[in-house]
Parts: structure tokens; sequence; C-alpha cells
């Protein structure tokens, strides 16, 4: 049964971007528009939490639509690594202790996105398709 499932392999990838994409997005909505609204979320300013909100909303808006996958996905990846180090890691060596196994995980699935691309239901995709 699970040996069928590689036949969806391409739109099962697809679907990986654009369900974490959307939950990554939600975490630069929440920043930056105030919805959902979140208690203790930093507002937007020149800060690292005030210039986390902004670069989730746009990476987030990015990768769900699939557009520039390989770098933005590349970025956002180095984006949660230094957040992970800077405000997790100085709590604690373990994710699960110190309240960063969101954005580890992010990291690493925004790494394998800049190494595997962003499958066939994205932007990117179709823009390939158009130019040949």
């Amino acid at each position: 049964m699970f040996n069928k499932l590689s036949a969806y392999q391409p739109q099962l990838l697809s679907v990986l971007r654009i369900a974490a994409g959307l939950m990554f997005l939600c975490h630069g909505t929440a920043k930056v528009l105030g919805f959902p609204a979140v208690p203790d979320v930093p507002a937007p300013g020149l800060s690292l939490a005030g210039l986390s909100g902004p670069l989730e909303l746009v990476f987030g808006a990015l990768l769900v639509l699939g557009l520039f996958t390989r770098p933005v996905a590349f970025l956002a990846s180095g984006f949660c690594a230094v957040g992970y180090w800077l405000v997790h890691a100085k709590s604690g060596a373990f994710p699960i202790l110190n309240g960063g196994e969101t954005i580890a995980l992010y990291c690493f699935v925004w790494l394998f996105f800049a190494a595997a691309g962003a499958g066939p239901w994205s932007v990117d995709a179709a823009m390939q398709k158009k130019g040949g």
C-alpha cells in the first residue's frame, strides 16, 4: 500500500510546502497584522523579534505560492537557525525544553525545500513550463 503513495510524491511535496508555508505565514500575520491575536507577540520594529514578523509574512506568502522557492527557503532556513540559536538555545540544549521545537523543525523543512524545490503545484513549476 505504501509503495503506491510514492506515485504521489511530487504532489505531496507541494502539499507539504503549502501546509508548512501557511503555518509559517500565520506567525507573520499574527505579528504584523495582529491576526490571529496571540498574547505576547512582539510588535514589528528594528529588533530581531520585530523583524521576524515581516520576514515570516513575506517568506510564508512566497513559499505558499511556490515562488522563488529555493532561495526563499534557504533564507527562511537560515532565519530560523539564527532565531533558534539567539532566542531558544540560551534556555537549554534541548528544543523540547527551550520552546524551540517549532523553529528548529521549520529550519530543516525549509532547508529541505531549498534542495528539493517547490513541487509541481507552484508558480516556479508553472514558470518553468512556460519558459521551456
